[in-house]
């Protein structure tokens, strides 16, 4: 069994009935994304040239009354296979794999947290979203709410 801890990688994994083209265009229409996850309410691109390594989104994020920004850079676009941002402020990396199978998509969400939970997390979940470990495990019950409304919509 995982040891629950802030910083542990949080997976979410589902098989999509549809081909990974639709799947792609429907994960990185971030328009859509808000729709799915119960913590983001909007990501807007920062820079021009769109979704690219390097390009950088803020998120505006809300957990009951607490609403907080965050800034992500985009660490790796592999079109149709895989999309990687990194989020500084809490030290964690937001990974989508898609790979083709039988009968659609396989759609794995990950988020490791490569060299830790920083500070400034460290501070503001206990004090503002109820705790480190708590705020994780609801992240990754969010994480299976987004991959289960993506799934919805590829399939409609």
């Amino acid at each position: 069994m995982t040891e629950a801890t802030a910083d542990r990688e949080l997976r979410a994994e589902a098989t999509v009935e549809a081909p990974p083209e639709r799947v792609w265009e429907l994960l990185t229409d971030f328009s859509q994304m808000a729709q799915w996850s119960p913590e983001l309410v909007r990501m807007l691109p920062l820079k021009r040239g769109g979704l690219r390594v390097g390009q950088w989104y803020l998120g505006i994020n809300r957990r009951k009354a607490v609403i907080w920004p965050t800034r992500s850079v985009v660490a790796a676009v592999e079109t149709g296979r895989r999309l990687v941002w990194d989020t500084r402020s809490s030290g964690a990396q937001w990974i989508w794999e898609l790979e083709p199978v039988a009968g659609g998509t396989r759609v794995v969400h990950r988020r490791p947290v490569p060299t830790g939970v920083t500070l400034l997390s460290r501070i503001f979940a206990p004090a503002a979203l109820g705790g480190s470990v708590e705020h994780a495990a609801e992240l990754e019950q969010g994480m299976a709410r987004t991959v289960a409304g993506l799934k919805a919509v590829a399939e409609a």
